[in-house]
């Protein structure tokens, strides 16, 4: 079954080479196979880099612990450098109404 998914990450490194195009492609890897998508807004500040991950979609994790899981078993080593921060809602596909789950 399928979950409205909502993610957003910030990603931070020192000021050099194209940060957003790297955080793209880490996850286009990431997420391969999900119907997932995201939004990259870059900002400078103080000798860094700052990339915001807007990440929208539907996926297969009933929870956010079923996507923290996935994540874990799956970002590389540059995601982990990077990664600073995260929010993240789940809100699975229930039967019926979402207030009571059988109208």
């Amino acid at each position: 079954m399928n979950s409205e998914t909502y993610i957003d990450f910030c990603f931070i490194t020192k000021l050099e080479g194209n940060f957003t195009g790297e955080i793209d492609d880490i996850l286009k890897a990431l997420f391969k196979g999900n119907r997932l998508n995201w939004y990259l807004e870059e900002k400078s500040a103080d000798g860094a880099k700052v990339v915001i991950a807007e990440i929208k979609g539907m996926s297969n994790w009933n929870t956010e612990e079923e996507a923290i899981m996935y994540i874990e078993d799956h970002a590389g080593e540059a995601f982990w450098n990077y990664l600073q921060g995260y929010k993240m809602f789940i809100y699975p596909n229930s039967r019926g109404c979402n207030s009571c789950g059988t109208h």
